[in-house]
């Protein structure tokens, strides 16, 4: 589920957010027509026909790349022609920049094996050695980085500022997409690939085993959903209300260690870990119960399995 997330939560809720800004402004000036620039073979023109035909079924929907079939090297060529100069050696990396991570794609993506160049990534490595960053979660919410407060969203920002430095949250995915084939695109995502794992090692300390168990399949379809344009389908917002309440206790410190390319969890400080001492330690003498107490629970625990050995022998 980690790394469907880092794009799910990417280009799938941006396009969502931005279809749905779309058809209000749309809706504001009256107009009988809205355009994108979807190919015919991509997700994104799912998610954008989705949300304008849910939302704005009144309104014509236009597609000119996807309707007339063009290759990226047609759309180069009309440009060129029409006076419009750049540098088109660039350009053959298409590179979509969000809040929640980068994703990269060129003809090495197109196949099943190459790797793009490091020249690809629009953040290179910039530092050496180790550098140590505290992350402050409340009910969940990333409200602080390095003790200083700030919106989830700007706190997104100074972490991906500080871990793209060290090239850290490069990868490249291979998903299925919405149409029903294959897709391969690279991906940075430095602030996205430490939150999200932070936040998680966060929740192992906080959550019971069943709300874990629960959540991590729930999220996974959240996810889902949300990358193939399901955002305003009622399921989300029943969904939504799980998630939520399971992050009541999902508050403390986690602390990592940015280095190059990669990154460690060092460690969480909470006042809702469950990894309390007075109920006994891992492994250790506990003070919650007694030997004989343990060997009743384990010859409980196990009397399923005995009779289905018995009765099946």
């Amino acid at each position: 589920m980690v790394l469907q997330s880092y794009m799910s939560c990417s280009v799938s809720a941006e396009r969502i957010i931005q279809a749905i800004e779309i058809v209000e402004y749309a809706k504001s000036i009256n107009a009988q027509y809205i355009a994108h620039g979807s190919t015919g073979a991509g997700n994104d023109q799912v998610r954008f026909d989705l949300i304008f035909q849910t939302l704005a079924p009144e309104i014509e929907i236009i597609t000119p790349i996807r309707d007339g079939n063009l290759t990226r090297q047609e759309e180069i060529d009309y440009l060129i022609k029409n006076g419009v100069d750049m540098s088109w050696q660039e350009a053959k990396y298409s590179i979509n920049k969000g809040l929640w991570g980068t994703s990269v794609g060129g003809e090495e993506t197109l196949t099943s094996h190459q790797p793009l160049p490091e020249s690809a990534y629009p953040s290179q490595l910039q530092k050496d050695g180790e550098e140590k960053v505290t992350l402050t979660f409340s009910k969940g919410e990333l409200v602080a980085v390095n003790r200083k407060k700030n919106s989830p969203e700007i706190n997104i920002e100074i972490l991906n500022d500080l871990a793209s430095a060290y090239a850290i949250g490069r990868d490249i995915h291979v998903g299925d997409t919405i149409v029903g084939i294959k897709g391969r695109v690279g991906f940075e995502a430095a602030a996205a690939t430490i939150i999200i794992k932070a936040h998680h090692l966060l929740e192992k300390h906080t959550l019971t085993k069943w709300q874990m168990q629960h959540k991590d399949y729930l999220s996974n379809w959240y996810g889902t959903h949300l990358h193939e344009g399901l955002y305003l389908d009622p399921v989300m917002r029943d969904m939504e209300v799980f998630l939520e309440s399971s992050q009541k206790q999902v508050s403390g410190d986690v602390f990592v260690t940015l280095k190059p390319y990669h990154f460690t969890l060092d460690g969480i400080t909470s006042k809702h870990d469950l990894m309390n001492a007075d109920f006994g330690s891992y492994g250790e003498i506990n003070k919650g119960w007694t030997a004989e107490e343990a060997k009743g629970f384990i010859k409980i625990y196990s009397n399923q399995s005995k009779i289905y050995r018995q009765v099946n022998n």
